[in-house]
């Protein structure tokens, strides 16, 4: 953008966010009117040659003896008889009162027996059609003995062909049998016991594209004309759905039904062919029986609503200008608000997030009104109201994370910058008294740290060891001795027992503190520091407002372990995109090591708290409630060791989520209403752990979709596929989140493309153990406080490596049998059977990310050692 472009953006913001809310707002609508944009197939003016018809109204169902009554069967027939003169049934026995009506709408009627295994039906339903073909003579025209009867392999075809012959023999109307086109030819005796051959023509269960269905079915129709050039052929049953489930090439929609079905009546009208169309009305019925396409066959919806003109162009949802309309006066108000609010971004931002807002309300008008094109049952609609405010939980989590790619990416500059700062002379350095908490550390690698400490270039301060509960002499009075040496510097305290974890050893250091400190700084056992870390940085205290300094949690020694490597740039990034995001709002997570605490901020706001295992962003979060500053310093002014396996990794994150959701229950009242906290204080830290939320909502999702899975393999009749609006949200959600996070580590993470691909594999490793940390923190109190261990543990085996994701283990082969499962069953003929087995395949991959991190991390232990 050109400076004087930046100039008038900023001098205008309310009239620049104005035009861009507009300008993504028409945006919104002209997509909307290019996925409905209008087709044109040829008109039709005329008669249709004939309709199959089921009267069952849109909420009956035979199956539970529930008929239509002669007054909506004559409605249905007087609807009929508008567009067609000819009409056709399959049973003598269900709704036998359509002869009757019929005769009085002058219909002619291909009246059908229906044929299948129970053979006292059989009878029932042939005398009923010879005795009805002899009472109506005027009106039934022909008679069907049996409707795909061979294709179902109900009985042999010579017990059909008797009762053909019997029909025949006692009446005087054209008798046949009706069967799909390769019955007829893998059947030629057929032929010989019936009067006219009745096919059934269906070029969307071929898979066959809707522009080359015309070709196929005319195919079919002109194969048994060579076959059999001596009979007459009807057409009993031809058309395309208007929903549900893709099948290989074939696509079922209102504007594809209609395409077909007017190219075809133009096409049956030059070629003298004689057809009935399957069918006049919508049969929500039928989605139990065969699946969910089954429902949408008929020229009409089950309201007997026409579902599209005869003449004209065809819009696929003709209702789309209010939804479209919805959707951008529900998005008009957040776009101007944010794109004022945030005016100090850079307009591509702006305009980036807008339209992420758009496109967040267009998918919650898409949601809620995509289920009015189905027929849905009372399950149906509980599992829509149950599921909508799932999806309207991943909106939000997009629009968090969308927000946090955004500002990183797209802001002119950072508003709380803060970095390292001239030392102060010696006489003006505050007092720092530094607290080292230890749990049966390992000796060595406490020295290292106290070594570090010795060599800081700054005259004030103490550093107070505090060994709490550690059992083993031999651990703990290395440490003790070597502070001993290092001189009265350095006070070394043995806690046994001790209550608190590690937030009762820090309130014991407080109360040992030197009088005169005015900084408590504090560092995990692992860290070595740079020497210029406290002259450097102990200058912000000079401004009241400040009670923290926090420096970013480093590491080193990882560079040729990959395990420690993959860890390591895991953690960095949150570090170099989060937490600044956060910072902009005084908002940053205060972390337990690398941080400076004004003593008298936090004494007078409580001490370290011990009712939560995330002692240290519990009194990030108490400091900012108490009104004082955060100041975060992205400078590597120390650096720890990773924690040391997967299971270390593991526990470690675990506690962190189940620390936040302690954090969240007990300090509830001050996120969710208005007072000391500021609006971004509590955005950051209501939101800030939706990331994890999702965690959780993947695992009882995943959970969810094994056991939908299980049954839609196992009992097809009950499960069916999920439709496309759960699926397509969940995959766009899931795309859209890791080209989120691999663009902003390629921005911000100074790594490579293998560091950034491992660290997520890291990340997404860690997915389960965060959930069960999310829920397990929403459902218990308290839970063990754990020690992240940093040296590798001896002798394991090769199959103890992955005792820690045994868990994570199962259900990776659970998911994996499922995509099998679906493969076998459903293959890829149904769009729903094809993303439903991606979704799968993604929910995957965090399980699949955890067995190979405890593999990389064996593997890496084996070459340390």
């Amino acid at each position: 953008m050109s400076a004087t472009a930046t100039t008038r953006d900023s001098r205008y913001p309310l009239f620049t966010a104005i035009l861009l809310a507009v300008i993504v707002a028409a945006m919104n609508i002209g997509l909307w009117w290019w996925s409905n944009l209008p087709h044109g197939p040829e008109d039709w003016h005329g008669k249709i040659g004939g309709f199959a018809l089921s009267p069952f109204q849109r909420y009956q169902d035979p199956l539970k003896k529930d008929f239509p009554s002669d007054d909506e069967i004559a409605g249905d027939l007087k609807l009929v008889a508008r567009y067609s003169d000819r009409i056709r049934t399959y049973s003598m026995q269900v709704n036998p009162q359509i002869y009757r009506l019929a005769e009085k709408q002058g219909l002619q009627v291909m009246a059908g027996a229906e044929i299948d295994r129970r053979m006292d039906n059989n009878e029932r339903e042939i005398e009923a059609l010879i005795a009805q073909a002899r009472r109506y003579p005027n009106s039934i025209n022909r008679v069907v003995v049996g409707n795909e009867v061979l294709f179902r392999n109900d009985i042999p075809p010579e017990q059909l062909m008797a009762y053909a012959d019997r029909v025949r023999a006692a009446v005087h109307q054209p008798v046949t049998i009706a069967e799909p086109a390769h019955i007829w030819v893998k059947y030629p005796e057929l032929v010989r016991h019936v009067d006219f051959i009745t096919v059934h023509l269906f070029p969307y269960w071929n898979g066959v594209d809707r522009k080359n269905a015309i070709d196929d079915a005319l195919g079919s129709y002109q194969q048994l004309q060579r076959l059999y050039p001596d009979k007459h052929i009807v057409i009993g049953e031809i058309g395309w759905p208007s929903n549900g489930n893709r099948f290989q090439y074939a696509d079922p929609s209102v504007s594809n039904e209609a395409i077909f079905l007017r190219q075809w009546f133009n096409v049956a009208k030059q070629l003298h062919i004689d057809y009935y169309v399957m069918e006049a009305f919508d049969q929500p019925w039928k989605e139990q029986l065969s699946g969910r396409t089954e429902a949408y066959w008929g020229m009409f919806n089950a309201d007997r609503q026409l579902k599209f003109p005869f003449t004209g162009p065809v819009t696929e949802d003709v209702g789309w200008p209010w939804k479209a309309l919805a959707a951008s006066l529900l998005a008009l108000i957040p776009m101007v608000w944010f794109a004022r609010r945030f005016s100090r971004f850079k307009l591509m931002g702006r305009f980036f997030f807008a339209a992420l807002i758009q496109l967040a309300c267009g998918l919650v008008v898409w949601s809620a009104t995509l289920p009015f094109n189905f027929y849905l049952s009372w399950i149906d609609w509980t599992m829509l109201v149950l599921l909508f405010p799932a999806q309207i939980a991943i909106l939000a989590i997009l629009l968090i994370n969308g927000f946090e790619f955004t500002e990183v990416l797209w802001r002119r500059n950072w508003v709380r910058h803060a970095g390292m700062l001239r030392p102060d002379r010696p006489e003006k350095q505050p007092f720092v008294s530094i607290h080292l908490a230890c749990y049966n550390e390992p000796p060595e690698m406490v020295i290292v740290t106290l070594d570090s400490l010795a060599e800081l270039d700054y005259q004030n301060y103490e550093v107070l060891v505090i060994d709490n509960n550690t059992k083993n002499p031999d651990v703990w009075k290395p440490v003790q001795a070597y502070c001993e040496k290092l001189g009265r510097r350095f006070r070394f305290f043995h806690l046994e027992p001790w209550p608190g974890f590690k937030a009762g050893a820090l309130n014991f250091g407080l109360k040992e503190t030197a009088p005169e400190a005015e900084v408590v700084a504090v560092i995990d056992a692992d860290y070595v520091v740079r020497p210029d870390w406290l002259a450097t940085l102990t200058g912000h205290f000079h401004d009241p407002k400040v009670a923290v300094v926090q420096c970013p949690q480093a590491h080193r020694d990882f560079e040729h372990n990959r395990f420690r490597r993959m860890t390591a740039w895991e953690y960095d990034g949150f570090f170099r995109i989060g937490m600044h995001h956060r910072n902009e709002r005084n908002a940053i997570i205060q972390h337990g090591t690398m941080t400076m605490v004004r003593r008298s901020a936090l004494e007078g706001t409580g001490g370290w708290s011990e009712w939560t295992i995330c002692e240290d962003a519990e009194l990030g979060l108490r400091l900012m409630h108490a009104g004082y500053e955060l100041v975060y310093v992205d400078e590597l002014m120390g650096k720890g060791l990773t924690p040391a396996d997967f299971k270390a990794y593991k526990s470690q994150r675990y506690r962190w989520a189940f620390g936040a959701m302690q954090i969240l229950k007990g300090r509830w009242d001050w996120m969710t209403r208005k007072g000391p906290l500021s609006a971004g204080q509590r955005f950051h830290f209501l939101t800030g752990w939706f990331s994890w939320f999702a965690d959780a909502l993947h695992l009882i999702f995943t959970m969810m979709a094994i056991y939908w899975t299980a049954g839609m393999i196992g009992l097809p009749t009950l499960f069916s596929l999920p439709m496309q609006l759960f699926l397509i949200p969940v995959i766009g959600f899931f795309f859209a989140k890791a080209i989120f996070g691999i663009v902003l580590y390629r921005a911000r993470v100074p790594c490579g493309w293998y560091d950034t691909l491992m660290a997520s594999l890291a990340s997404m490793g860690l997915s389960h153990a965060i959930a069960r940390g999310i829920l397990h923190g929403l459902t218990r109190e308290k839970t063990a406080f754990v020690v992240t261990a940093k040296s590798r543990r001896l002798g394991e085996s090769g199959f103890a490596a992955f005792a820690p994701v045994r868990e994570e283990l199962l259900m990776a082969c659970a998911l994996t049998l499922c995509v099998i499962g679906m493969a076998i069953g459903f293959g890829t003929r149904y769009v729903e059977g094809t993303l439903w087995m991606i979704i799968l395949a993604a929910q995957s991959i965090p399980y699949f990310s955890a067995v190979v991190g405890a593999w990389i991390a064996h593997k890496a232990g084996d070459k340390a050692g």
